[in-house]
């Protein structure tokens, strides 16, 4: 809404244009009428809408034409007034005043209008039927009143009106001719409906009609209340009723009864708080919050980001497959002005059989874009209405920002989700096998993909001790002299050669001692179609010895020609270097000096002192115990010895006593 409202005077001479606001400044008929009133500012918190109101009058005998033509310009709303007794000054209004108006405004942003006919205290009858044809003839028209300067009669409305026509003008909304709502308002309300359609069934039912109260009018409605508004419906239309809930034409209709009934705020009231402006159209605003995102930081989706894509999945997700065919596809982006994901997609993240957006890959999407372009994320989850539906200020709320990756490094640890590999080779080397096998396609898959739907990315989850995280591979094209920083700037790199191509390992070995030497970025070497006979490559060095030389870990075999889908462990193994790429431990394998291994031999370490220290309590109870033992045994044999020397005293005190 508008933070302010301009309106201006206009009028033929002696009309009583400024008798009107002397009138409303000071709540009575000014005894002397200056020529012009000074422009007056009434503070927000007196008006109805709330917002500060300017009033600038217009005085032919003071202003030059110029003069008229800036305060035109500036207006955001113009009375026409004219005196109802004088009939020359009312045919002034369409043979001068709206003419003249509509040359100084452009075609595209016409200033509404108001016919305000003045000294209503000096007739006994009324000039509407004279003004009626003039406001069915110029659209721009929003309203005519007639009010009394002198009398204080609807001076109030007035400005009232015309604060009105500009914070919730008609023209937008509704078209007077036809009677009917304007297609750019049904599109809007329409996105509203379906976005208020909490389980997409095509029915707002109570529970979803209250929260479409609450949000837009911060009160629910009592169940009368909600009785009364569908009855109303159920009177003048048939089938905008159904199953006890309000369909999309009867939440149309509504709409069109309260502008028709000259309550449009309403309508302006739901239109601003789903981020429409006044064309119509959704603000940047609204679409693009402001977020910070520092150097070295990545942004992620957090956890009530994913909550509500899950609840929009299962919304669209009618046949319960936990797939998204592509009518389920459309039918979840009818809320965005055009289709937002393309073919490619369904080549970026896991599909199932039928080539259908799996919950995982949907969500792997939603992980992508955000990592990407967070500003294309914020946009889209602006359409889906997060920030609604959340009660959050915007959609940034469902952003996180992670720290910078250095303090990552410094600490040996990361709190982030989703790590960044930069997959680079030399043509035809296997990078597209290698991305798509990630998403569980083997080669006889990747051969139905068409070229102009393949992905340079590819999405998916891993798991690294338990800890769900996400690993995105980029296919870096092999243009060795024109690598970007982006190209260059990941969590791991992935060297791919062909095994079966002597010259395929060059492009490698170059590329890692041009950028990757110095680099703290972990790399690996992958030896692709290791189904293929390996041939010797045409470097100074074999592949092998490149990474003895270099402490890299011995080139990795991988193939994506299998019957099943290809394996998985070497995406895990990158992520762990991705999460961990200060871990310089040696390992039990060949190399000696294994990074990826870092998670293997962490827990092998943790388990050696684990057992150590249990050896350590089991030895020191077992101490303790034959100490207790020994204490016990001596305590023990002591008792039974003075046992059986009491027994034999008693004995040979018996013995005596015979004897005697």
């Amino acid at each position: 809404m508008r933070k302010d409202v301009r309106i201006l005077l206009v009028g033929e001479p002696k009309v009583g244009k400024t008798s009107l606001i002397m009138s409303l400044v000071s709540e009575e008929f000014p005894d002397e009428v200056p020529l012009r009133a000074e422009e007056i500012t009434i503070p927000a918190d007196v008006t109805p809408e709330r917002v500060p109101t300017h009033i600038v009058d217009y005085s032919e005998a003071e202003q030059s034409d110029e003069q008229l033509y800036q305060e035109i310009s500036k207006a955001n709303v113009i009375c026409i007034v004219y005196s109802v007794n004088n009939k020359k000054s009312i045919e002034k209004v369409t043979s001068h005043w709206i003419p003249l108006i509509n040359d100084r405004t452009d075609k595209d942003s016409r200033v509404p209008l108001i016919l305000v006919g003045n000294k209503s205290d000096l007739v006994e009858h009324s000039s509407m039927e004279t003004i009626l044809p003039i406001m069915n003839q110029y659209q721009d028209i929003e309203t005519c009143v007639e009010c009394s300067a002198k009398n204080l009669k609807n001076i109030s409305e007035l400005f009232y009106y015309a604060q009105k026509a500009v914070l919730h003008p008609t023209g937008p909304l509704y078209c007077p001719e036809e009677k009917e709502l304007k297609p750019s308002c049904i599109k809007a309300l329409t996105r509203i409906f379906k976005i208020s359609d909490l389980d997409n069934d095509g029915i707002l039912n109570d529970s979803e009609l209250n929260f479409f109260q609450r949000t837009c009018f911060n009160t629910p409605l009592a169940p009368q209340a909600l009785e009364d508004v569908k009855n109303v419906v159920r009177r003048n239309m048939m089938d905008g009723v159904k199953d006890n809930g309000l369909t999309l034409k009867g939440f149309l209709f509504l709409h069109t009864l309260f502008i028709q009934r000259g309550r449009h705020e309403t309508t302006w009231t739901v239109l601003r708080r789903f981020g429409y402006d006044d064309d119509l159209e959704l603000t940047q605003e609204y679409l693009f919050p402001m977020i910070k995102i520092p150097p070295d930081c990545t942004t992620e989706l957090n956890h009530n980001a994913y909550l509500f894509l899950q609840s929009v999945f299962d919304k669209h997700d009618k046949d319960r497959d936990c797939a998204l065919s592509p009518e389920e596809v459309k039918d979840l982006f009818k809320v965005f002005p055009y289709m937002p994901w393309g073919p490619d997609v369904n080549n970026t993240v896991c599909t199932n059989e039928q080539g259908w957006l799996t919950y995982q890959g949907y969500l792997s999407q939603w992980t992508l874009t955000t990592y990407l372009d967070v500003q294309r994320s914020l946009e889209y989850l602006g359409y889906l209405g997060y920030s609604i539906i959340y009660e959050q200020e915007s959609q940034a709320a469902a952003i996180t920002v992670t720290r910078n990756k250095r303090i990552d490094l410094q600490k040996k640890q990361t709190q982030r989700s989703v790590f960044r590999c930069n997959v680079l080779g030399a043509r035809g080397s296997g990078k597209s096998g290698f991305l798509q096998a990630f998403l569980g396609r083997n080669l006889q898959r990747q051969r139905r993909i068409r070229e102009e739907h393949k992905s340079f990315y590819a999405i998916s989850t891993t798991y690294v001790y338990g800890q769900e995280k996400y690993l995105l591979l980029h296919e870096v094209m092999p243009d060795f002299d024109f690598l970007t920083e982006t190209d260059l700037s990941c969590d791991v790199v992935c060297l791919v050669y062909d095994i079966n191509n002597p010259r395929s390992f060059e492009y490698c070995a170059k590329v890692y001692k041009q950028y990757f030497i110095d680099s703290k970025t972990p790399c690996v070497v992958i030896a692709a179609k290791s189904d293929l006979h390996e041939v010797r490559q045409h470097y100074s060095l074999s592949p092998h010895d490149f990474c003895r030389k270099h402490k890299l870990h011995p080139p990795q075999p991988f193939t994506c020609s299998t019957n099943e889908a290809p394996s998985k462990d070497i995406y895990t193994r990158l992520t762990t270097m991705a999460m961990y790429p200060h871990a310089r431990l040696r390992c039990m394998c060949a190399c000696n000096r294994c990074t990826y291994c870092l998670c293997q031999n962490l827990l092998k370490l943790e388990l050696l002192r684990s057992i150590k220290a249990q050896l350590r309590t089991v030895v020191f109870n077992r101490h303790m115990a034959q100490a207790d033992l020994k204490n016990s045994t001596f305590w023990l044999r002591a008792s039974v010895g003075a046992t059986v020397f009491a027994v034999l005293g008693f004995a040979m005190y018996r013995a005596l006593l015979k004897q005697r």
